[in-house]
Protein backbone atom coordinates (compact mmCIF):
# COMPACT_ATOMS: atom_id res chain seq x y z
CA UNK A 1 0.00 0.00 0.00
CA UNK A 2 3.08 2.34 0.73
CA UNK A 3 4.51 1.81 -2.76
CA UNK A 4 1.37 2.62 -4.28
CA UNK A 5 0.25 5.57 -1.99
CA UNK A 6 3.77 6.48 -2.86
CA UNK A 7 4.16 6.74 -6.62
CA UNK A 8 0.70 8.29 -6.19
CA UNK A 9 2.18 10.94 -4.50
CA UNK A 10 4.64 11.75 -6.70
CA UNK A 11 2.36 11.46 -9.56
CA UNK A 12 0.13 13.49 -7.90
CA UNK A 13 2.73 16.34 -7.50
CA UNK A 14 4.14 16.38 -10.78
CA UNK A 15 0.90 16.45 -12.79
CA UNK A 16 -0.35 19.47 -10.42
CA UNK A 17 2.93 21.24 -11.07
CA UNK A 18 3.51 20.60 -14.74
CA UNK A 19 0.21 21.53 -15.88
CA UNK A 20 0.81 24.71 -13.78
CA UNK A 21 -2.24 23.76 -11.29
CA UNK A 22 -0.47 24.43 -8.70
CA UNK A 23 2.89 26.50 -8.09
CA UNK A 24 6.46 24.07 -7.04
CA UNK A 25 5.95 25.68 -3.52
CA UNK A 26 2.39 24.98 -2.66
CA UNK A 27 2.25 21.44 -4.10
CA UNK A 28 5.86 20.10 -2.55
CA UNK A 29 3.99 21.52 1.12
CA UNK A 30 0.47 20.43 0.52
CA UNK A 31 0.73 17.04 -1.99
CA UNK A 32 2.72 15.21 1.10
CA UNK A 33 0.59 16.24 3.50
CA UNK A 34 -2.46 15.08 2.23
CA UNK A 35 -0.80 11.75 1.92
CA UNK A 36 1.10 11.70 4.86
CA UNK A 37 -2.52 11.88 6.62
CA UNK A 38 -3.56 9.43 4.25
CA UNK A 39 -1.44 6.88 5.03
CA UNK A 40 -2.51 7.29 8.60
CA UNK A 41 0.92 9.46 10.07
CA UNK A 42 -0.71 13.10 10.40
CA UNK A 43 0.01 13.30 14.04
CA UNK A 44 4.28 13.00 13.11
CA UNK A 45 4.26 15.46 10.31
CA UNK A 46 5.41 18.18 12.34
CA UNK A 47 8.49 15.47 13.15
CA UNK A 48 8.91 15.16 9.39
CA UNK A 49 9.26 18.71 8.66
CA UNK A 50 10.84 19.90 11.51
CA UNK A 51 13.72 17.09 10.32
CA UNK A 52 13.53 18.22 6.54
CA UNK A 53 14.50 22.18 7.89
CA UNK A 54 17.11 21.22 9.99
CA UNK A 55 18.92 19.33 7.30
CA UNK A 56 18.29 21.82 4.60
CA UNK A 57 18.60 24.91 5.82
CA UNK A 58 22.81 24.88 4.78
CA UNK A 59 21.22 24.43 1.14
CA UNK A 60 18.89 27.52 1.39
CA UNK A 61 21.48 29.87 3.13
CA UNK A 62 23.73 28.41 0.79
CA UNK A 63 21.40 29.70 -2.01
CA UNK A 64 20.29 33.00 -0.67
CA UNK A 65 23.61 34.37 -0.73
CA UNK A 66 24.94 32.60 -3.43
CA UNK A 67 22.24 35.03 -5.26
CA UNK A 68 22.91 37.86 -3.67
CA UNK A 69 26.38 38.16 -4.49
CA UNK A 70 26.52 37.48 -8.13
CA UNK A 71 23.68 40.10 -8.28
CA UNK A 72 25.36 42.46 -6.41
CA UNK A 73 28.26 41.94 -9.33
CA UNK A 74 26.06 42.32 -12.23
CA UNK A 75 24.76 45.35 -10.52
CA UNK A 76 28.88 47.07 -9.76
CA UNK A 77 29.82 46.04 -13.64
CA UNK A 78 31.99 43.30 -13.25
CA UNK A 79 30.89 41.44 -16.36
CA UNK A 80 30.76 44.19 -18.29
CA UNK A 81 34.43 44.07 -19.64
CA UNK A 82 33.62 40.57 -20.18
CA UNK A 83 30.75 41.37 -22.85
CA UNK A 84 32.93 44.45 -24.33
CA UNK A 85 35.62 42.24 -24.77
CA UNK A 86 33.57 39.06 -26.08
CA UNK A 87 32.17 41.49 -28.63
CA UNK A 88 35.08 42.98 -30.08
CA UNK A 89 36.49 39.68 -30.57
CA UNK A 90 33.68 38.70 -32.47
CA UNK A 91 33.86 41.70 -35.12
CA UNK A 92 31.89 40.38 -38.44
CA UNK A 93 33.18 36.80 -38.49
CA UNK A 94 30.25 34.07 -37.95
CA UNK A 95 32.40 31.88 -36.80
CA UNK A 96 33.87 34.00 -33.72
CA UNK A 97 30.19 35.52 -33.59
CA UNK A 98 29.00 31.84 -32.32
CA UNK A 99 32.36 30.62 -30.03
CA UNK A 100 31.45 34.04 -28.25
CA UNK A 101 28.12 33.68 -27.80
CA UNK A 102 29.09 30.17 -25.75
CA UNK A 103 31.73 31.85 -23.90
CA UNK A 104 29.39 35.02 -23.13
CA UNK A 105 26.78 32.63 -21.88
CA UNK A 106 29.19 30.24 -19.89
CA UNK A 107 30.63 32.89 -17.83
CA UNK A 108 27.57 34.77 -17.16
CA UNK A 109 26.09 31.69 -15.87
CA UNK A 110 27.90 31.80 -13.18
CA UNK A 111 25.45 34.03 -11.54
CA UNK A 112 22.80 30.64 -11.43
CA UNK A 113 19.73 32.22 -12.60
CA UNK A 114 19.03 31.01 -16.58
CA UNK A 115 16.86 34.41 -17.07
CA UNK A 116 19.92 36.65 -16.28
CA UNK A 117 21.81 34.81 -18.40
CA UNK A 118 19.75 34.83 -21.53
CA UNK A 119 18.98 38.45 -21.12
CA UNK A 120 22.43 39.52 -20.83
CA UNK A 121 23.51 36.96 -23.86
CA UNK A 122 20.77 37.76 -26.23
CA UNK A 123 21.02 41.82 -26.01
CA UNK A 124 24.70 41.54 -26.39
CA UNK A 125 25.10 39.57 -29.40
CA UNK A 126 21.91 39.86 -31.29
CA UNK A 127 22.74 42.60 -32.74
CA UNK A 128 25.60 41.26 -34.93
CA UNK A 129 23.25 37.83 -35.70
CA UNK A 130 20.82 40.39 -37.72
CA UNK A 131 23.50 42.51 -39.01
CA UNK A 132 25.23 39.78 -40.44
CA UNK A 133 22.89 37.38 -41.38
CA UNK A 134 22.47 34.55 -38.86
CA UNK A 135 20.69 31.65 -37.94
CA UNK A 136 19.48 33.23 -34.96
CA UNK A 137 18.41 29.32 -33.61
CA UNK A 138 22.40 29.24 -33.75
CA UNK A 139 22.64 31.95 -31.00
CA UNK A 140 19.68 30.27 -28.76
CA UNK A 141 20.94 26.59 -29.32
CA UNK A 142 24.59 27.80 -27.89
CA UNK A 143 23.36 29.76 -25.42
CA UNK A 144 21.03 27.12 -23.98
CA UNK A 145 23.83 24.50 -24.11
CA UNK A 146 26.35 26.56 -22.19
CA UNK A 147 23.72 28.16 -19.62
CA UNK A 148 22.77 23.94 -19.13
CA UNK A 149 26.31 22.80 -18.27
CA UNK A 150 27.01 26.16 -16.08
CA UNK A 151 23.77 25.78 -14.52
CA UNK A 152 25.03 22.49 -12.65
CA UNK A 153 27.62 24.87 -10.25
CA UNK A 154 26.44 24.48 -6.71
CA UNK A 155 23.86 27.78 -6.58
CA UNK A 156 22.11 27.35 -10.04
CA UNK A 157 19.82 24.86 -8.94
CA UNK A 158 20.07 21.34 -9.93
CA UNK A 159 22.70 20.53 -7.52
CA UNK A 160 21.15 21.95 -4.70
CA UNK A 161 18.46 20.15 -5.56
CA UNK A 162 19.93 16.58 -5.63
CA UNK A 163 21.54 17.81 -2.21
CA UNK A 164 18.59 18.56 -0.64
CA UNK A 165 16.81 15.27 -1.76
CA UNK A 166 19.26 13.21 -0.89
CA UNK A 167 20.50 15.14 2.64
CA UNK A 168 24.32 15.75 0.99
CA UNK A 169 26.63 18.05 0.64
CA UNK A 170 26.21 19.85 -2.28
CA UNK A 171 30.14 20.49 -2.30
CA UNK A 172 30.42 16.50 -2.22
CA UNK A 173 28.57 16.66 -5.65
CA UNK A 174 29.87 19.43 -7.00
CA UNK A 175 33.77 18.92 -6.86
CA UNK A 176 34.36 15.66 -8.51
CA UNK A 177 32.48 16.09 -10.93
CA UNK A 178 34.03 19.39 -12.03
CA UNK A 179 36.25 17.34 -14.82
CA UNK A 180 33.54 16.04 -16.55
CA UNK A 181 31.10 19.60 -16.77
CA UNK A 182 34.43 20.64 -18.49
CA UNK A 183 35.14 18.30 -21.26
CA UNK A 184 31.11 18.70 -21.34
CA UNK A 185 31.53 22.78 -21.65
CA UNK A 186 34.67 22.04 -23.82
CA UNK A 187 32.24 19.97 -26.40
CA UNK A 188 29.82 22.57 -26.27
CA UNK A 189 32.74 25.46 -27.36
CA UNK A 190 33.72 22.60 -30.15
CA UNK A 191 30.00 22.49 -31.08
CA UNK A 192 30.11 26.39 -30.99
CA UNK A 193 33.41 26.34 -33.65
CA UNK A 194 31.80 23.95 -36.03
CA UNK A 195 28.63 25.93 -36.22
CA UNK A 196 30.21 28.70 -36.28
CA UNK A 197 32.28 27.30 -39.47
CA UNK A 198 29.34 26.40 -41.05
CA UNK A 199 28.01 30.17 -40.89
CA UNK A 200 31.22 31.27 -42.25
CA UNK A 201 30.89 28.96 -45.42
CA UNK A 202 27.75 30.02 -45.90
CA UNK A 203 27.48 33.95 -45.39
CA UNK A 204 31.64 34.91 -45.35
CA UNK A 205 33.94 37.24 -42.85
CA UNK A 206 31.89 40.36 -43.55
CA UNK A 207 32.77 43.75 -42.19
CA UNK A 208 30.11 45.03 -39.46
CA UNK A 209 31.66 49.32 -40.38
CA UNK A 210 30.60 49.07 -44.22
CA UNK A 211 26.76 49.01 -43.52
CA UNK A 212 25.94 48.70 -47.38
CA UNK A 213 28.01 45.33 -47.67
CA UNK A 214 25.66 43.60 -44.91
CA UNK A 215 21.84 43.19 -46.33
CA UNK A 216 19.93 43.82 -43.71
CA UNK A 217 17.13 41.16 -44.89
CA UNK A 218 16.22 38.37 -42.29
CA UNK A 219 18.49 35.59 -43.19
CA UNK A 220 17.05 33.14 -40.56
CA UNK A 221 17.32 29.74 -41.00
CA UNK A 222 13.65 28.69 -39.80
CA UNK A 223 11.23 31.31 -39.04
CA UNK A 224 11.12 33.69 -36.98
CA UNK A 225 9.00 34.29 -33.75
CA UNK A 226 6.89 36.33 -31.84
CA UNK A 227 8.50 39.13 -28.96
CA UNK A 228 9.41 41.72 -27.79
CA UNK A 229 12.73 42.87 -28.77
CA UNK A 230 15.99 42.80 -26.45
CA UNK A 231 16.25 45.42 -24.05
CA UNK A 232 18.73 47.81 -23.79
CA UNK A 233 22.27 47.47 -23.40
CA UNK A 234 24.07 50.81 -23.64
CA UNK A 235 23.21 54.14 -25.27
CA UNK A 236 25.19 52.96 -29.08
CA UNK A 237 23.98 50.12 -31.23
CA UNK A 238 26.43 47.29 -32.23
CA UNK A 239 27.56 47.63 -35.54
CA UNK A 240 24.62 50.45 -36.63
CA UNK A 241 21.02 49.54 -37.87
CA UNK A 242 18.36 49.85 -36.24
CA UNK A 243 15.75 47.61 -38.53
CA UNK A 244 12.80 46.71 -37.74
CA UNK A 245 13.69 48.12 -34.15
CA UNK A 246 15.76 45.89 -32.75
CA UNK A 247 19.29 45.67 -33.86
CA UNK A 248 20.33 48.94 -31.94
CA UNK A 249 17.88 47.74 -28.20
CA UNK A 250 20.61 46.60 -25.71
CA UNK A 251 19.99 45.45 -21.97
CA UNK A 252 19.23 47.87 -19.82
CA UNK A 253 20.91 45.89 -17.12
CA UNK A 254 24.46 46.76 -18.60
CA UNK A 255 23.80 50.37 -19.11
CA UNK A 256 27.30 52.25 -18.65
CA UNK A 257 25.60 54.94 -16.87
CA UNK A 258 23.46 52.96 -14.10
CA UNK A 259 24.08 54.20 -10.86
CA UNK A 260 25.10 50.88 -9.25
CA UNK A 261 28.33 50.83 -11.37
CA UNK A 262 31.70 50.50 -9.14
CA UNK A 263 34.19 51.15 -11.67
CA UNK A 264 37.07 51.87 -9.28
CA UNK A 265 36.22 48.29 -7.31
CA UNK A 266 36.53 46.86 -10.32
CA UNK A 267 39.58 44.38 -9.58
CA UNK A 268 38.52 44.26 -5.94
CA UNK A 269 35.51 42.51 -6.98
CA UNK A 270 37.11 40.36 -9.62
CA UNK A 271 39.85 39.63 -7.07
CA UNK A 272 37.15 38.81 -4.45
CA UNK A 273 34.85 36.37 -7.22
CA UNK A 274 38.03 34.57 -7.93
CA UNK A 275 39.31 34.26 -4.19
CA UNK A 276 35.31 32.75 -3.19
CA UNK A 277 35.27 30.49 -6.28
CA UNK A 278 38.95 29.07 -5.26
CA UNK A 279 37.37 28.60 -1.67
CA UNK A 280 34.92 26.85 -2.77
CA UNK A 281 36.89 24.25 -4.75
CA UNK A 282 39.02 23.59 -2.43
CA UNK A 283 36.21 23.36 0.70
CA UNK A 284 38.16 25.58 2.65
CA UNK A 285 35.36 26.57 4.35
CA UNK A 286 31.48 25.18 3.92
CA UNK A 287 29.67 26.39 0.72
CA UNK A 288 26.99 28.50 3.02
CA UNK A 289 29.54 30.16 5.12
CA UNK A 290 31.78 31.63 1.85
CA UNK A 291 28.47 32.85 0.23
CA UNK A 292 27.31 34.45 3.43
CA UNK A 293 30.80 35.94 3.80
CA UNK A 294 31.31 37.24 0.15
CA UNK A 295 27.84 39.22 -0.02
CA UNK A 296 28.54 40.95 3.40
CA UNK A 297 31.54 41.77 1.92
CA UNK A 298 30.39 42.44 -1.44
CA UNK A 299 27.70 45.33 -0.31
CA UNK A 300 29.60 46.36 2.63
CA UNK A 301 33.00 47.25 0.39
CA UNK A 302 30.89 48.54 -2.94
CA UNK A 303 27.88 50.41 -1.07
CA UNK A 304 28.65 51.73 2.14
CA UNK A 305 25.99 53.47 3.01
CA UNK A 306 22.94 51.50 4.29
CA UNK A 307 20.35 53.02 1.76
CA UNK A 308 22.09 52.03 -1.29
CA UNK A 309 22.54 48.14 0.28
CA UNK A 310 19.16 47.73 1.53
CA UNK A 311 18.28 48.60 -1.99
CA UNK A 312 20.47 46.23 -3.27
CA UNK A 313 19.30 43.70 -1.16
CA UNK A 314 15.64 44.68 -2.14
CA UNK A 315 16.47 44.48 -5.99
CA UNK A 316 17.40 40.80 -6.10
CA UNK A 317 14.54 39.60 -2.80
CA UNK A 318 12.13 37.79 -5.56
CA UNK A 319 14.93 35.29 -6.20
CA UNK A 320 16.44 34.99 -3.04
CA UNK A 321 12.59 34.38 -1.69
CA UNK A 322 11.64 32.15 -4.67
CA UNK A 323 14.64 29.84 -4.16
CA UNK A 324 14.97 29.40 -0.62
CA UNK A 325 11.37 29.01 -0.12
CA UNK A 326 11.34 26.24 -2.68
CA UNK A 327 14.24 24.48 -0.57
CA UNK A 328 11.97 24.77 3.00
CA UNK A 329 8.91 23.92 1.13
CA UNK A 330 10.84 20.40 -0.10
CA UNK A 331 11.63 19.64 3.41
CA UNK A 332 7.84 18.73 3.49
CA UNK A 333 7.91 16.67 0.69
CA UNK A 334 11.25 14.85 1.39
CA UNK A 335 10.44 14.90 4.96
CA UNK A 336 6.85 12.80 4.47
CA UNK A 337 8.57 10.43 1.38
CA UNK A 338 11.16 9.50 4.11
CA UNK A 339 9.62 9.20 7.34
CA UNK A 340 6.24 7.59 6.44
CA UNK A 341 8.53 4.62 5.04
CA UNK A 342 7.18 5.75 1.17
CA UNK A 343 10.62 5.95 -0.17
CA UNK A 344 11.69 2.62 1.19
CA UNK A 345 9.04 0.35 -0.35
CA UNK A 346 9.35 2.16 -3.59
CA UNK A 347 12.53 1.30 -3.93
CA UNK A 348 12.29 -2.22 -3.31
CA UNK A 349 9.58 -2.41 -5.33
CA UNK A 350 12.26 -0.72 -7.95
CA UNK A 351 14.93 -3.03 -6.60
CA UNK A 352 12.46 -6.16 -7.85
CA UNK A 353 12.23 -4.58 -10.98
CA UNK A 354 15.57 -3.48 -12.24
CA UNK A 355 17.24 -6.68 -14.26
CA UNK A 356 19.85 -8.57 -11.53
CA UNK A 357 22.24 -7.15 -14.40
CA UNK A 358 21.61 -3.80 -14.21
CA UNK A 359 21.76 -3.10 -10.28
CA UNK A 360 25.29 -1.97 -9.64
CA UNK A 361 25.11 0.06 -12.79
CA UNK A 362 22.26 2.47 -11.18
CA UNK A 363 24.13 5.80 -11.85
CA UNK A 364 24.73 5.19 -15.17
CA UNK A 365 20.91 3.91 -15.56
CA UNK A 366 20.42 7.66 -13.63
CA UNK A 367 22.43 9.27 -15.97
CA UNK A 368 21.33 8.21 -18.67
CA UNK A 369 17.18 8.56 -17.61
CA UNK A 370 17.91 12.25 -16.45
CA UNK A 371 18.06 13.07 -20.29
CA UNK A 372 14.21 12.64 -20.97
CA UNK A 373 12.89 13.27 -17.30
CA UNK A 374 14.14 16.48 -17.03
CA UNK A 375 13.34 17.58 -20.30
CA UNK A 376 9.93 16.62 -19.97
CA UNK A 377 9.40 17.45 -16.34
CA UNK A 378 10.57 20.24 -14.14
CA UNK A 379 13.76 20.01 -11.89
CA UNK A 380 11.25 19.91 -8.62
CA UNK A 381 10.24 16.73 -9.83
CA UNK A 382 13.34 14.87 -10.85
CA UNK A 383 15.07 15.70 -7.84
CA UNK A 384 12.36 15.43 -5.03
CA UNK A 385 9.82 12.76 -6.22
CA UNK A 386 12.50 10.90 -8.94
CA UNK A 387 15.67 10.80 -7.54
CA UNK A 388 15.34 9.84 -3.76
CA UNK A 389 13.74 6.16 -5.42
CA UNK A 390 16.77 5.86 -7.71
CA UNK A 391 18.92 6.44 -5.10
CA UNK A 392 17.66 3.90 -2.46
CA UNK A 393 17.14 1.47 -5.46
CA UNK A 394 20.92 2.07 -6.52
CA UNK A 395 21.92 1.59 -2.37
CA UNK A 396 20.53 -1.73 -2.51
CA UNK A 397 22.79 -2.48 -5.25
CA UNK A 398 26.35 -0.76 -3.44
CA UNK A 399 26.06 2.48 -5.22
CA UNK A 400 26.17 5.47 -3.05
CA UNK A 401 24.26 8.40 -2.89
CA UNK A 402 26.87 10.78 -4.20
CA UNK A 403 27.41 8.58 -7.65
CA UNK A 404 23.63 8.80 -7.73
CA UNK A 405 23.61 12.47 -7.27
CA UNK A 406 26.51 12.97 -9.62
CA UNK A 407 24.49 10.88 -12.47
CA UNK A 408 21.57 13.11 -12.41
CA UNK A 409 23.31 16.53 -13.26
CA UNK A 410 24.41 14.99 -16.45
CA UNK A 411 20.40 15.83 -18.07
CA UNK A 412 20.97 19.89 -17.59
CA UNK A 413 22.23 20.55 -21.12
CA UNK A 414 19.27 19.20 -22.41
CA UNK A 415 16.79 20.38 -19.62
CA UNK A 416 17.37 24.44 -20.30
CA UNK A 417 15.51 23.68 -23.72
CA UNK A 418 12.62 21.86 -21.74
CA UNK A 419 9.26 23.92 -22.48
CA UNK A 420 9.08 23.43 -18.67
CA UNK A 421 12.04 26.07 -17.86
CA UNK A 422 10.52 29.85 -17.83
CA UNK A 423 13.90 30.74 -18.67
CA UNK A 424 13.86 29.21 -22.30
CA UNK A 425 10.97 31.36 -22.97
CA UNK A 426 12.76 34.73 -22.15
CA UNK A 427 15.79 33.26 -24.82
CA UNK A 428 13.19 32.44 -27.92
CA UNK A 429 11.08 35.50 -27.04
CA UNK A 430 14.29 38.14 -26.75
CA UNK A 431 16.21 36.21 -29.87
CA UNK A 432 12.56 36.28 -31.93
CA UNK A 433 12.74 32.37 -32.88
CA UNK A 434 10.19 30.10 -32.63
CA UNK A 435 10.46 27.50 -29.63
CA UNK A 436 9.77 25.01 -31.85
CA UNK A 437 12.18 25.67 -34.42
CA UNK A 438 14.66 26.19 -31.43
CA UNK A 439 13.45 22.91 -30.02
CA UNK A 440 13.81 21.06 -33.05
CA UNK A 441 17.72 22.68 -33.51
CA UNK A 442 19.07 21.81 -30.23
CA UNK A 443 17.42 18.66 -29.15
CA UNK A 444 19.99 16.41 -31.16
CA UNK A 445 23.14 18.69 -29.58
CA UNK A 446 22.09 18.96 -26.18
CA UNK A 447 21.87 15.06 -26.13
CA UNK A 448 24.92 14.78 -27.55
CA UNK A 449 26.66 17.28 -24.78
CA UNK A 450 25.10 15.35 -21.45
CA UNK A 451 26.13 11.83 -23.16
CA UNK A 452 29.46 13.22 -23.11
CA UNK A 453 29.80 14.74 -20.07
CA UNK A 454 28.21 11.27 -18.70
CA UNK A 455 30.93 9.09 -21.08
CA UNK A 456 33.42 11.53 -19.28
CA UNK A 457 31.98 11.32 -15.57
CA UNK A 458 32.43 7.52 -16.20
CA UNK A 459 35.47 7.89 -17.51
CA UNK A 460 37.12 10.24 -14.66
CA UNK A 461 35.45 7.97 -12.11
CA UNK A 462 32.76 10.08 -10.59
CA UNK A 463 30.07 8.17 -12.03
Amino acid sequence: MLTILGFAMIATFLVLIMTKKMSPIAALVLIPALFCVAVGKGAHLGDYVIDGVSSLAPTAAMLMFAIVYFGVMIDVGLFDPVVRGILRFCKADPMRVVVGTAVLAAIVSLDGDGSTTFMITVSAMYPLYKRLGMSLVVMTGVAAMANGVMNTVPWGGPTARAATALKLDAADIFVPMIPALLVGLLGVFGLAYVLGLRERRRLGALRIEDEESVETKEAVLVGAGAGAGPARLGKRPVGGGTDDGGDGDLLKGLDPDRPTLRPRLYWFNALLTGVLITAMILELLPIPVLFLLGAALALSVNYPRLPDQKARIAAHADNVLNVSGMVFAAAVFTGVLQGTGMVDHMAGWLVDTVPEGLGPHMALVTGVLSLPLTYFMSNDGFYFGVLPVLAEAGAAHGVTPLEMARASLVGQPLHMSSPLVPAVYVLVGMARVEFGDHTRFVVKWAALTCLLILAAGILFGTI
